[in-house]
C-alpha cells in the first residue's frame, strides 16, 4: 500500500518521535511505500488564510500553497496519523493540515447542499497518539481526538474502511513498562498492516 504518515510533535527527542521512527521503519520493512510527513520538519503553515477562506468552497488549482498536500492524501491507500493529544485535541498544526486540506473536492464533495464523503481511495486508518491524562479523564472531556478519528474519518474514507485507534493514556504517569507494552503494541499493528 502507499502509506500517508502524518506526524505532528516538535520535538525530536520525544517518546512521539521515537514511536513516529518506528512507525515508518516497520511499514517500509514490511514492504509498503510510505510518505512520511513531517508536518513540523515542513513546516506546514496551518493557519488557514482570509483568501482561502473566502475561496473554501471554489475548486483550487496547482499554484494553490497546499496543492502537494492534497496530491499526497489523494495518492495515498491508507492514512496512519502520529501525534500526542493537547489539551483534549490535536496539535494545532495538524487540526490546520485537516482544515486546509480536507477541502471540499478532496475529501468531501458538495452534493445538493449536503456534504459527501468522497476519500474513498484511503482503506485504512490507524491513528497513534499518546494523552498526558488518564483515559477516565478524556472520557469524562468526550475524548474528542478519538471520536474525530473513528467518527469523522471513517466517515470520510472508503466505507467500510477498518479504523484503528491506538493510544497511550496516563503519559505523564507512565513507566518503562508501560511505554515498552505501547511500543510493542504498535509495533504488532504496524508489522500486520
Amino acid at each position: 500500500m502507499n502509506i500517508l504518515v502524518l506526524y505532528a510533535h516538535p520535538v525530536e527527542t520525544s517518546f512521539n518521535a521515537g514511536l513516529h521512527r518506528m512507525i515508518v521503519e516497520r511499514l517500509t520493512a514490511a514492504g509498503h511505500t510510505v510518505d512520511d510527513c513531517d508536518l513540523y520538519a515542513e513546516e506546514f503553515d496551518p493557519r488557514m488564510t482570509r483568501d482561502e477562506r473566502l475561496n473554501y468552497h471554489n475548486r483550487r488549482g496547482p499554484a494553490d500553497a497546499v496543492a502537494p498536500y492534497i496530491e499526497r492524501l489523494l495518492r495515498a491507500d491508507a492514512l496512519v496519523l502520529s501525534y500526542p493529544v493537547w489539551n483534549y485535541g490535536f496539535p494545532a498544526i495538524l487540526k490546520g493540515f485537516f482544515d486546509r486540506v480536507f477541502l471540499p473536492g478532496v475529501s468531501f464533495k458538495m452534493v445538493d447542499g449536503k456534504a459527501r464523503p468522497s476519500l474513498h481511495n484511503i482503506r485504512k486508518v490507524t491513528a497513534v497518539t499518546t494523552y498526558g491524562g488518564s483515559r477516565f479523564r478524556a472520557m469524562l472531556m468526550g475524548d474528542p481526538p478519538r471520536r474525530l478519528i473513528k467518527r469523522m474519518l471513517r466517515a470520510t474514507v472508503k466505507p467500510g474502511a477498518p479504523v484503528s485507534y491506538l493510544a497511550h493514556y496516563a503519559m505523564n504517569l507512565s513507566t518503562d513498562s508501560t511505554r515498552k507494552a505501547f511500543i510493542t503494541k504498535v509495533a504488532a499493528s504496524m508489522d500486520a498492516f
